[in-house]
């Protein structure tokens, strides 16, 4: 009897490990394409989609280019020179047009988005870095600042600066919601909750479970805002009661987080070398589902929820090439 007992325990055992490996071996994410880009020399920063004509814009910031990317045939279309360290890309269909933020000369460049060409700039006193696009009241915002900080404001509609907010420092991303901006300020590892309507910010929170909070996304639907952190955390505010209701270890060198509203999960690509996929099991509770291996400094990405698609950047460094990795999201 109890060698019967044995052998059935030894059995589950396996069986249990071999369920395991199947159900862990495609989770959450699953490598579909990897399109090459032989040209482009180091590391990359942000990126927009056309999700009409299936197009992929990738501040391509070490190379100093736009790097532009067909996602129906999955190959590269066309590489445009000439920026100061590219760091951020919005694109407007409804004008057909690219915004470019760059680091080096503190400016915000427009380009038509059929041809490439230059219509105007804007400058800036320092640093541009992340772009956030206010549809209703057609602004673009602009994270500004090296040795300080603000959000620049541009009225895309008068092609002018309108105003602009100023920061405690340099700021990193940031959501609008609403008439409130969430600022990332890592220099004073806070989050600075900025009115647009009054250009001020009218409140700060600390970030006490960790440090170094660069990236941001948002639940809007429950009113959920998630913070990447260091050493490998993730910090989930309650926005209508302005506190904190989870906090989740995750890898480091958190670059790229984003909330994908259809499967209830978030995405968290990091430098580590991993892709963190959290569940949200409810509003308030979150579970780690699984780490992607991926390439130790592959932090950029954009989850594009309108051609289900999740796509990490990774960089060219000593004999790797640069390439677009595309995830399919799995249910």
């Amino acid at each position: 009897m109890m060698k019967r007992l044995a052998f059935l325990l030894i059995l589950s055992i396996c069986f249990v490990g071999a369920f395991a490996q199947v159900n862990t071996k495609d989770v959450g994410l699953k490598l579909s394409k990897t399109i090459d880009l032989p040209k482009v020399k180091g590391g990359f920063d942000l990126m927009a989609a056309d999700i009409t004509g299936k197009r992929l814009f990738v501040a391509a910031q070490d190379n100093h280019t736009l790097e532009v990317i067909d996602l129906n045939a999955m190959k590269s279309l066309k590489s445009v020179p000439g920026f100061e360290e590219p760091k951020w890309v919005v694109y407007r269909p409804e004008s057909n047009r690219l915004y470019v933020a760059t680091a080096l000369d503190g400016m915000v460049t427009v380009l038509d988005s059929r041809t490439f060409k230059k219509i105007k700039s804007f400058t800036f006193k320092e640093k541009c870095n992340n772009l956030r696009f206010d549809a209703a009241k057609n602004l673009l915002l602009v994270g500004v600042g090296n040795t300080f900080g603000s959000i620049g404001i541009i009225d895309v509609k008068k092609d002018k600066i309108v105003g602009d907010i100023a920061l405690s420092n340099y700021p990193k991303q940031f959501e609008l919601v609403g008439n409130k901006i969430y600022i990332n300020v890592p220099a004073t590892n806070s989050i600075e909750v900025a009115d647009l309507a009054m250009l001020k910010v009218i409140t700060k929170w600390k970030v006490k479970e960790a440090k170094e909070n660069v990236p941001m996304c948002v639940d809007r639907f429950h009113q959920r805002l998630f913070i990447g952190c260091e050493p490998g955390k993730l910090i989930v505010y309650d926005l209508k009661y302005e506190k904190v209701i989870a906090s989740l270890d995750i890898s480091k060198e958190a670059d790229g987080i984003y909330y994908d509203s259809k499967r209830s999960r978030i995405y968290v690509s990091c430098g580590e070398g991993f892709i963190d996929v959290i569940n949200q099991i409810n509003p308030t509770r979150f579970i780690s589902l699984t780490k992607i291996p991926t390439v130790k400094g592959a932090g950029t990405s954009l989850f594009i929820p309108e051609l289900d698609m999740f796509i990490l950047a990774v960089p060219q460094y000593g004999k790797n090439k640069a390439e677009m990795r595309i995830y399919k999201p799995l249910d």
